[in-house]
């Protein structure tokens, strides 16, 4: 009875080392809802960096790389690919967006795209695969850039009769006098309701003896307009 009770306590002394010994991976086991999380931010993001990037939407691009970019390099910073997979698109997207550059733009976001996927295999996630996206899940957002689409209208559209900024001044050759989009932009009762009411109308109305053409202008493209001209109201407010 004594030499089973000394066995048996022998084996208790061996096994408890066993027991308290923590799992080696915890570290990275605690991390993981954490990352998922982040990784699915991140492809959110990435959708959204996709379609701002190649409509033209540089603002909103430059934005979208900025919430990208902490997390891909924190997480290639725990995987044992080259780091180089993410760093290097993500400057060369950088330059894309500063450049404005389309070409550039669809060339760097696929290496990233492939980094990801490089990073995914070297950590043992290679049935994670992401791709360039081919629709947009965000239905209730427009990717385009409407305060450069409305510009783009008053250009070759309001500029026949209006002095619109950034465009060359040439004379128009009216009986009349239409005011500038910026003597527009600074008056009180010009809202973008009424801009938007008058782009709206049939009879174009501006005065008892005048009467604006009406260009016949689609919801989307009146709101490209609305759009332009609150951003020249903002940017004379600055």
């Amino acid at each position: 009875m004594r030499a089973l009770a000394t066995t048996a306590l022998l084996g208790l002394i061996l096994l408890a080392p066993a027991r308290a010994e923590p799992p080696t991976d915890t570290a990275r086991t605690l991390d993981q809802p954490e990352l998922a999380a982040a990784m699915n931010t991140v492809q959110f993001v990435h959708i959204k960096l996709w379609f701002a990037g190649k409509l033209g939407n540089w603002k909103l691009a430059a934005h979208e790389l900025n919430q990208i970019a902490s997390p891909l390099e924190q997480a290639a910073s725990r995987s044992p690919t080259n780091k180089e997979d993410i760093a290097t698109p993500l400057a060369a997207l950088r330059n894309a967006i500063e450049a404005k550059d389309v070409a550039s733009f669809i060339k760097s976001y696929t290496e990233l795209t492939n980094g990801c996927n490089a990073c995914h295999r070297s950590a043992g996630y290679g049935f994670i695969n992401v791709q360039v996206p081919a629709t947009s899940p965000f239905v209730d957002q427009d990717f385009a850039d409407r305060v450069a689409e409305g510009r783009t209208l008053a250009h070759a559209i309001c500029g026949i009769c209006h002095v619109v900024p950034d465009k060359p001044n040439v004379p128009l050759g009216l009986s009349f006098s239409a005011p500038s989009f910026a003597d527009l932009a600074r008056r009180p009762s010009f809202t973008e309701a009424s801009l938007r009411q008058l782009l709206a109308s049939n009879h174009r109305r501006v005065g008892p003896d005048q009467a604006m053409p009406n260009p016949r202008m689609s919801d989307n493209q009146i709101e490209e307009l609305v759009a332009y001209f609150e951003d020249l109201r903002v940017e004379q407010k600055r």
